[in-house]
């Protein structure tokens, strides 16, 4: 029966589960890593400097990884070795909880997560096309947000009631349906006229950095990871001291919750970006971060913290769906789709790797609840900058 079913399987569906299991692969990292580093002894500081030594190889690699993607015909290969890259770090982990081998993981990580990233939305513009990208990209959030939230779930109660190690070894095993629905979406039907495939278009990378409006977009994004990056992982930190073995548990709540809300709102994100603009979603979507801030400063206890986790759903979904849709709309007609990706990955990047780090020094200084109030305050910073500054880039040829 299996061999029946498995060719039928269309580029979409194919699409679908690709982004539902890289979903489940980005699962073991983040959260999880904070708690398991804490259980073997490490430091908030340790800690903090081993979550920005991955951001900080993100945020390098950024550009030269929106280049390599822009430079290859076949989008796929670039998503193949990051999912091997992936795979490794996750037995590094697994296997070799020390200073040198967590650090190579966290190098190996975040540079593949700058490569999977636009590899995937150039996936997605090749086979829906600029004119449905949006419905495209609220799709793919959905089954990215079911993957996360499911992952979560698992890797929650598996490290609760076996070990934190099973996580990673969950993670590493995950990779291998990732790379087989990869291979299995072919060349979209728009990969031949969308203006990613060329390698080099000196006139649109000009037009590109000329373009006012991507400062703008690259500092209100930076400000959104400034205050949005640090979150979790300062909240997962809070909880392990709390709860001991059962924080495992409570950081997967605090996964599945927010999944659920990506889940249902990034489709409905998708199509009301096609119809009304991108600007008032970015509101809805940085508005809930100074919000999400403040429930995590004053609500006390463990359990509770998951209600503030869920506001982060509002704002994962508007994020995940514009961010390559912003990217497309900037450069339609060029051939440097993801190289913009890229340049608003570095500031994405770079506002995680300052919130990290600012966090913890915080939390240590001045304690948990200052942290999550100085985060609440650089999302209000955000808010006011999209309100302010960030113009609307649907293009005009799109009607309401």
């Amino acid at each position: 029966m299996s061999r029946a079913v498995h060719p039928r399987i269309g580029p979409n569906r194919a699409l679908d589960l690709l982004n539902f299991f890289v979903a489940d692969v980005q699962t073991g990292f983040g959260p999880f890593v904070a708690v398991y580093l804490t259980s073997h002894k490490w430091t908030q500081i340790d800690i903090g400097f081993a979550l920005t030594l991955g951001t900080m190889t993100s945020l390098i690699g950024q550009l030269p990884a929106g280049v390599l993607v822009d430079s290859m015909r076949n989008k796929r290969i670039a998503a193949t070795g990051a999912l091997a890259a992936v795979f490794v770090a996750a037995l590094l982990l697994a296997f070799l909880p020390h200073p040198l081998p967590v650090l190579t993981a966290q190098i190996l990580h975040g540079f593949a997560s700058c490569v999977i990233t636009p590899a995937i939305a150039a996936i997605s513009l090749q086979l829906a096309g600029h004119a449905a990208l949006g419905e495209r990209l609220g799709r793919n959030a959905r089954h990215g947000s079911i993957g996360n939230g499911l992952a979560a779930a698992v890797m929650g109660a598996s490290g609760a009631y076996f070990s934190s190690r099973f996580v990673f070894l969950l993670t590493a095993a995950l990779c291998v349906p990732a790379l087989a629905m990869l291979w299995k979406i072919g060349a979209g039907p728009h990969s031949r006229s969308q203006t990613t495939s060329r390698a080099l278009d000196v006139d649109g990378l000009k037009r590109l950095l000329a373009d006012r409006r991507l400062l703008i977009a690259a500092l209100c994004v930076m400000l959104f990871h400034l205050s949005n990056a640090a979150m979790l992982p300062l909240a997962a930190s809070a909880v392990t001291m709390r709860a001991g073995q059962f924080a495992n548990l409570i950081i997967a709540a605090c996964i599945v919750v927010p999944q659920c809300v990506v889940a249902l709102l990034s489709p409905w994100v998708g199509r009301t970006a096609q119809k009304i603009g991108r600007k008032r979603l970015m509101l809805i979507g940085w508005g809930a971060l100074p919000l999400r801030g403040l429930l995590l400063a004053v609500l006390p206890g463990s359990w509770p913290l998951v209600i503030g986790q869920a506001v982060s759903g509002v704002s994962a979904a508007v994020f995940g769906v514009l961010l390559p849709l912003l990217a497309a709309d900037l450069t339609l007609g060029t051939a440097h789709f993801n190289l913009c990706m890229g340049i608003l990955g570095l500031a994405l990047y770079l506002g995680a790797a300052i919130s990290t780090t600012m966090s913890g020094g915080i939390a240590d200084d001045a304690g948990t609840t200052t942290a999550f109030l100085v985060l609440a305050a650089t999302g209000l910073a955000g808010v006011i900058a999209v309100w302010l500054a960030m113009p609307e880039t649907r293009p005009a040829r799109e009607t309401d």
